[in-house]
């Protein structure tokens, strides 16, 4: 008996300081291994073939595709780091130390936050496209987008730092045994981080698509509409037919998006405890999994990027006039 006790034990030198192994079946544990490792090579594969895209191309240096470039970063780092690190921690022992475990929950907040002002981006973008086209080029300019990007991602550094600030500080603080890595959000923290992190960004979110939908649906009436005149349907068609469909496709994205978002922290309402809860891993994968499904949205909808990806994988990159090549 104490053998098997043994064992169990993440650290068997440390007896009753050591934390207790998560056992599984072998052929389960070899199975949800090879499909999780699927799924992170896929997410990291396809996010640096938009992000490789997107950067290289020149005609897809544009507002819109800054923002999914951003987006792709995250994503990518989500598949490189948060996915592994999230398996090690609810599926084995924790291995890394402290140290490590407060970089793994700073990392996480920083990123995920950064998705998240992503798609308001993407909102907003869509909103001035759909709902004022005749001043979306001089409103939504390139440099403006860069330089909102930025402002996001130090939005997020800056967030991530001080919501995360106790174990920064003191590292491995609300683990309970060695082999853990947990992290809880107290009082007022948790409140704050509802408010700014979910509430406030999904209404907003929200709120722009249902604009743009409403904007939308009556272009494409007027469209129909036996009573415009032919020179506007014609203008209507050219200047307004790809901002829509543009504004189906990232429609589809913030929908697949909110759809592995808010899963996360409505649970959260019920058990407070729901990072560390071992029960509710299910729905921090699914939320993961919105960083595997978002380039594939692209490969759906976005003829671009199937034929940059053909670009890249034939290596055509690699010419001297690569990057001015038509794609689109």
């Amino acid at each position: 008996m104490e053998i098997q006790n043994e064992v169990e034990l993440c650290f068997p030198q440390l007896l009753n300081s050591s934390c207790r192994k998560q056992t599984l079946h072998w052929s389960k544990a070899v199975l949800l291994n090879i499909v999780l490792s699927f799924i992170i090579l896929i997410t990291a594969a396809l996010n640096l073939l938009v992000i490789i895209s997107v950067s290289h191309f020149r005609q897809l240096h544009t507002p819109t595709n800054i923002i999914l470039l951003s987006l792709a970063v995250s994503d990518f780092l989500v598949g490189l780091l948060l996915m592994p690190l999230e398996i090690l921690r609810n599926t084995m022992c924790w291995v890394l130390g402290d140290l490590m475990c407060s970089v793994y929950w700073y990392l996480t907040v920083n990123i995920v936050c950064a998705s998240v002002g992503n798609i308001v981006l993407l909102s907003v973008d869509r909103y001035v496209a759909i709902c004022d086209p005749l001043h979306y080029p001089t409103r939504i300019t390139v440099v403006r987008i860069k330089l909102s990007v930025c402002l996001c991602w130090f939005y997020s550094t800056v967030y991530s730092s001080l919501y995360t600030k106790d174990i920064l500080i003191e590292p491995g603080r609300y683990n309970s045994c060695y082999g853990e890595c947990v992290f809880f959000s107290i009082g007022i923290a948790g409140i704050v981080d509802l408010v700014l992190f979910f509430i406030v960004p999904v209404s907003v979110i929200i709120v722009l698509y249902m604009r743009v939908f409403v904007v939308a649906v009556s272009q494409a009436r007027a469209m129909r509409s036996h009573v415009t005149a032919v020179t506007l349907q014609l203008s209507l068609n050219q200047t307004n037919r790809s901002e829509l469909k543009a504004a189906r496709t990232l429609g589809v994205l913030v929908v697949v998006f909110l759809a592995s978002f808010c899963p996360y922290y409505c649970y959260s309402l019920v058990n407070e405890n729901v990072a560390n809860d071992p029960s509710a891993s299910f729905v921090v994968m699914v939320f993961y999994l919105n960083s595997c499904l978002n380039p594939l949205i692209y490969s759906l909808f976005y003829p671009w990027f199937r034929n940059a990806v053909k670009l890249i994988i034939t290596l055509q990159i690699f010419r001297y006039d690569s990057s001015e090549s038509n794609i689109l």
